[in-house]
């Protein structure tokens, strides 16, 4: 049995696959510090996660090799992180590597002092110019430590600064119009221009390549579109779902979408596969549905939440995994994959040519199956009689590797997406799946105290030891609130108001306003970042305050309200100054400056209700069957509404002053279609 170091009694999928490196790792924490400072040594920090090729990449080449790791362990305390574990770490020095190098990415190397402070960093690095790295720093600790201590101590003050500038920042309100227009009321306009400046016409999405699925940006045009009826934003969001759901980024075989294109064409994609990429697609797909119609959205959705529901993505325990590995029997993208021959062999050449697939093949010899020129996703029956048997055949291989850690934020993710979707599709089983899960995390990831944590691995002993970041709280506080919309259970929307505070109490910035990335009780880093700008997902900052705004809006608590304002006007500069980068906060400023709708059915019928469920209604909030909150609290949704009078009865509102009742579905969607 080979050697292992530290790593091996960690829980971490990401983690373990370290565990037999020669590399003396240490798991992030005090006794590496410790150990660095008693040797007078630097640390060298890598980070990444399990699904991430180019992480693999440099494990084989450089962490694999003795020399490499003679030269780290002799020199450094090595420091392996987990970035989907630690997101306040990887922030931190994501944040160090782009200011001094203008990019970032993973695996990310950080060489940093012992109390942590960082004075390189770089992303991939091929074993050679490690090793150059790994002498050079080496001979500078010894010869020039004074620079390397001033390097530290600029860069230290320089992501301090980064983190405090939205608190030094003149709070708004930014009037985006004039006269009497709201002060955020041309904020998603300007967040949805931005996006079509840049977009692609010919292939959906932002120009040129890589691309990435970008769910805040769709829902920004979504938004909008809605809003306004602008036909650029509807063209561009209908050619950018039109083209990832042709191209290779999308599994036709077994549904979800990759990572992200190499290419402009969503052709080639990196081909992990991440819970919260295809959880944010649902909901981006079923907006889409809503909104146009468009049977080719529905069939996505189908077969995206059946990757999700169906193993390995759905473990045992009742919860999702991270992520699935873009690699198998040592090469990437090697599941996913067909010959010509095989794909004749299996479903004949009509089907082969269909997905674009030819002898010579469209990436290393082999074919990515897609949709090329756009075609139609509505596919024949004879398509769906081969997509059978290739899914047959495809089993027969080895699947990639599943990193099986349970993480709050992306699982929160998926319980609102699927919970959403269930009901605009009529699925309950999707609702009930949603349910489960969001039960599950209750009795696994959250402390007597209620405190609530950021991973559990199941099965490991190494388990529930980080504190959850402000976006697993706001996530939560957004999944029970679907949660209590889709079932008209009291008990969720009251998960949700305890949640909310939680998220008040432990993240909020009494001093200069603002949501922290982690909570008072957290790990003291270098610097106390905020996430504000959308990346991969949105902004922490904004789906915290989107939730806890249609929180208010449900159980009549003005403080939720009052904190999405707050966190609104603080980032009001950062959101005028690039709108594009901020699409979520722009739908944040267009919930609070804009007219909002209240629901009420005093019902327990689910057909009832299902003129809200199939409509995209953003301004809206829905309560119905069981009224929430305390006998002697209830929210004024529910005052005069929980006897026998009100049974049957459904309730248009507005600032909570109601039309007059309607007495059945029907009625109902009238008066949600403004008649």
């Amino acid at each position: 049995m080979p050697a292992t170091n530290r790593l091996a009694l960690e829980a971490s999928p990401y983690l373990r696959q370290h565990a037999s490196n020669p590399v003396d790792w240490y798991p992030w924490g005090p006794e590496a510090f410790a150990a660095a400072k008693e040797r007078d040594v630097p640390v060298l920090i890598s980070i990444g996660y399990s699904a991430c090729h180019w992480c693999h990449v440099m494990a084989h080449e450089s962490f694999e090799d003795v020399d490499v790791a003679r030269a780290l362990n002799d020199g450094f305390v090595a420091v392996k992180v987990d970035r989907e574990e630690r997101p306040d770490v990887d922030s931190l020095y994501m944040t160090a590597v782009q200011l001094m190098s203008g990019s970032g990415g993973w695996p990310m190397t950080v060489v940093a002092m012992p109390d942590g402070r960082p004075f390189w960093g770089g992303t991939y690095l091929p074993r050679q110019t490690f090793l150059r790295l790994l002498a050079r720093v080496t001979e500078l600790w010894r010869a020039q430590r004074d620079a390397l201590e001033h390097d530290a101590d600029a860069l230290s003050q320089a992501l301090r600064r980064e983190a405090t500038s939205l608190s030094r920042a003149a709070p708004g309100p930014t009037t985006y119009g004039a006269g009497n227009e709201p002060a955020w009321g041309g904020a998603l306009s300007a967040s949805a221009q931005a996006v079509i400046a840049r977009h692609d016409a010919e292939w959906g999405g932002s120009a040129g390549a890589p691309k990435f699925p970008s769910p805040p940006t769709l829902e920004a045009l979504t938004r909008h579109f809605w809003r306004t009826g602008d036909q650029l934003a509807e063209s561009a969001l209908r050619r950018t779902l039109d083209a990832m759901s042709s191209g290779g980024i999308y599994d036709h075989i077994g549904g979800g979408f990759a990572r992200y294109s190499t290419d402009r064409f969503w052709l080639v994609p990196h081909f992990e596969k991440m819970l919260y990429d295809n959880a944010l697609l649902v909901a981006a797909y079923t907006h889409a549905w809503q909104l146009t119609g468009e049977p080719r959205y529905r069939q996505v959705v189908q077969e995206t939440a059946a990757y999700m529901l169906a193993p390995p993505m759905r473990l045992p325990q009742g919860a999702w995994a991270a992520s699935e590995d873009a690699d198998s029997e040592g090469h990437e993208g090697r599941f996913y994959t067909w010959s010509f021959d095989e794909l004749v062999g299996v479903a004949g050449r009509e089907v082969a040519e269909w997905y674009g697939a030819t002898p010579e093949g469209n990436f290393e010899g082999s074919n990515v199956l897609w949709r090329p020129g756009l075609g139609p996703v509505e596919r024949p029956p004879e398509i769906d009689d081969a997509r059978r048997k290739l899914a047959e055949r495809r089993a027969t291989r080895e699947r990639p590797g599943l990193d099986s850690k349970v993480l709050t934020e992306w699982n929160a993710m998926a319980i609102s997406s699927l919970a959403y979707a269930g009901r605009a599709f009529g699925r309950p089983e999707w609702v009930e799946a949603a349910a489960e899960t969001a039960a599950l995390l209750m009795g696994e990831l959250r402390r007597d105290d209620g405190r609530w944590l950021r991973s559990w691995h199941p099965g490991s002993a190494a388990t529930r030891r980080h504190l959850a970041v402000c976006s697993d709280y706001a996530w939560l506080v957004d999944a029970f609130t679907r949660l209590g919309e889709a079932t008209g259970e009291a008990k969720w929307t009251d998960a949700a108001g305890e949640a909310a505070s939680g998220l008040a109490e432990l993240f909020w910035d009494e001093a200069d306003g603002g949501f922290f990335t982690s909570g008072t009780d957290a790990e003291r880093l270098v610097a106390r970042q905020k996430d504000v700008f959308d990346g991969a997902v949105p902004a922490a900052s904004s789906v915290a305050s989107l939730a806890l705004a249609r929180l208010g809006e449900l159980t009549g608590e003005p403080r939720f309200g009052s904190l999405a304002a707050s966190a609104l006007d603080l980032a009001g500069p950062a959101l005028q100054k690039s709108p594009g980068a901020l699409c979520s906060l722009a739908l944040v400023a267009d919930y609070l400056s804009s007219p909002r709708r209240e629901v009420v059915v005093a019902s327990c019928d689910p057909s009832f209700v299902r003129p809200a469920w199939e409509r995209y209604l953003p301004d809206t909030v829905l309560a119905w069957c069981q009224p929430y909150g305390s006998p002697d609290a209830r929210s004024p949704l529910w005052e005069g509404r929980d006897g026998q009078s009100a049974a049957g009865l459904a309730f248009v509102c507005e600032a909570y002053q109601c039309r007059l009742p309607v007495g059945s579905p029907d009625e109902l969607g009238l008066l949600l279609d403004g008649r």
